[in-house]
């Protein structure tokens, strides 16, 4: 396998100074907590649907999933596609209700729904999971990145982890979306440009037939049993619909039709990248037969087909996907910590300058307690068991009132306890005791859980003012937000379509540069052509808005 080279590394630091760059120019704009949170409902429904993939898509996807496409696979994308119901669902039912709540925070609407005990409950135990699940990321990252670059895995993730965390604090919502889309193009691109290499190395979709015919099969190995894959694609369900940084895209969006547009375009992406992305890892099992951890299948292929340069791009890629994901988390989770812990328990009269300043040092705390935490990931098995592991301990029990919560009437504050407390009760007694297998556990405590909270709409509350209050709530959630968009385009558009233009340029630019060292092979012809492509987009969108604002038409 190659090194990377100095061209790689300056690849790299290129990418880094763009995308920082992007960052901080969008603090510009941050003037208050809406801003910084939820982007002044200012984000088009295109770039959230993309922000929305990018959040939920992370390096594990080249690490876990990666791992199970080399050892078993096609059945990793049985198992990857569990991401596509959660957004059908969310567009369907859910991103109305989102955004008829209006909500600053994910559980703000608990305490009108249920009561303060159960907003502080899921807002402590929610910042604890999410500092659990991120560590699980960035440790997936840092593994990627000790691989390619052969320095030491400590190192990687402490350095990957101060990236993110200055990256993320400036700009907000905006930032995180914006980064968001180029990432999405950077990563798109180079896979783009590795699948064709990959599979042209093990001789092709017939010579990987020939050799694995097990492989091209989608219930291949126990991660393909129907029982498995029922029990996980439950848990993705309930775990993405109540995921803090999922539920911002839609209520955050400029309409309840754009919210709903949202989910449908990240369906799409979730369906139909993930096969782009995971063929390599299967080419990689005729490629490098003898590789020993099977989870550094992707980077192991890389290493071994792309020359300098175009390397550096995919380490680039490989961090924008996990960038994308931490900042998204970092950014949502400081909602929770400044709204409903900070504002609503310690300082209600808080001006709006200092809840922003609260939130940008809540998320530099996260990102440091993300980092620490990342350096022990490696104890729990690897990052898809540590991911399933923490998932069905903690998600689940914390997500169950999030999720039925605004779907469910009846049930009640006892019930939404009782489903914390005794589902993760259970988790903990059936994963560490019991001795069954994780899909039977994880789908008991999926069931207590459901009917704890369902069952407490059996008992009778005495409270007058909680009816009260519980059937306002969802006499909102039954009325339509009317949302009339202004003719004039919304003041924030011109600069976000600015800074895709410059974007656009930057990469096609930097696919170019670096393409030219190779231009004799394929690889560096399609970096040469991509680039080139991204150049002429990024002429037309600056053309596009000359042309717009000498019209006075928005977009």
């Amino acid at each position: 396998m190659n090194q990377l080279q100095t061209l790689d590394y300056a690849a790299i630091l290129l990418y880094m100074v763009m995308v920082s760059g992007i960052g901080l120019y969008l603090g510009r704009y941050v003037k208050n907590i809406n801003d910084y949170f939820k982007g002044g409902n200012s984000v088009s429904w295109v770039a959230n649907g993309i922000s929305n993939f990018m959040t939920m898509f992370s390096t594990s996807i080249f690490v876990a999933y990666a791992g199970i496409a080399y050892t078993h696979g096609l059945v990793a994308l049985s198992v990857i596609w569990c991401s596509v119901p959660p957004s059908i669902f969310a567009a369907m039912v859910l991103a109305k209700r989102w955004q008829r709540a209006g909500i600053m925070s994910p559980v703000e609407f608990l305490e009108t729904r249920f009561n303060a005990p159960v907003r502080q409950m899921l807002s402590w135990g929610g910042v604890g999971f999410k500092v659990l699940d991120e560590m699980i990321k960035l440790y997936a990252l840092g593994l990627f990145v000790a691989t390619a670059t052969q320095i030491p895995l400590e190192t990687a993730i402490l350095s990957c982890g101060i990236v993110v965390v200055l990256y993320t604090v400036a700009g907000g919502l905006w930032a995180v979306v914006v980064t968001d889309v180029v990432q999405f193009i950077i990563l798109g691109l180079a896979t783009i440009i590795l699948l064709p290499l990959s599979l042209h190395a093990a001789g092709g979709i017939s010579n990987i037939q020939q050799q694995l015919p097990e492989h091209l099969t989608f219930t291949n190995g126990p991660k393909g049993q129907p029982l498995y894959l029922m029990v996980y694609y439950v848990m993705v369900l309930i775990k993405y619909c109540g995921n803090w940084a999922f539920m911002q895209r839609f209520y955050s969006a400029e309409t309840e039709a754009d919210a709903r547009k949202t989910g449908w375009l990240s369906a799409s992406l979730f369906l139909l990248f993930p096969i782009v992305f995971l063929m390599p890892a299967i080419a990689a099992r005729v490629i490098i037969p003898d590789l020993q951890d099977p989870e550094m299948a992707y980077v192991s292929v890389c290493l071994k087909l792309l020359p300098q340069g175009l390397m550096g791009l995919m380490i680039s890629a490989m961090f924008a996907a996990t960038m994308s994901t931490l900042s998204a988390e970092y950014n949502v989770t400081a909602s929770v910590v400044t709204s409903d812990i900070y504002q609503r328990l310690f300082k209600p009269q808080a001006s709006s300058k200092e809840l922003l300043w609260v939130g940008r040092l809540s998320t530099i705390g996260l990102g440091l307690l993300v980092t620490i935490g990342a350096l022990y990931v490696g104890g729990f098995g690897g990052a898809f068991e540590a991911n399933k592991l923490f998932t069905g301990l903690f998600a689940i029990p914390m997500v169950i009132p999030l999720v039925f919560g605004i779907l469910m009437r009846k049930p009640n504050p006892t019930g939404a306890v009782g489903a914390v407390v005794g589902g993760i009760a259970v988790g903990l007694v059936l994963n560490g005791y019991s001795g069954l297998k994780w899909e039977i556990a994880t789908l008991i405590e999926i069931l207590v859980c459901f009917l704890i909270f369902w069952g407490s709409g059996f008992l009778k509350n005495q409270s007058q003012a909680y009816h009260q209050r519980v059937s306002a709530f969802f006499a909102k959630l039954e009325h339509p937000i009317v949302v009339v968009k202004a003719s004039a385009e919304n003041d924030m558009h011109p600069i976000l379509r600015r800074l895709y233009a410059v974007a656009l340029a930057s990469t096609g630019a930097l696919f170019v540069i670096l393409g030219m060292p190779s231009v004799a092979v394929y690889s560096g012809k399609m970096a040469i052509s991509v680039g080139i492509i991204c150049l002429f987009t990024a002429i037309f969108l600056f053309k596009y808005r000359k042309k717009t604002q000498s019209t006075g038409t928005g977009v």
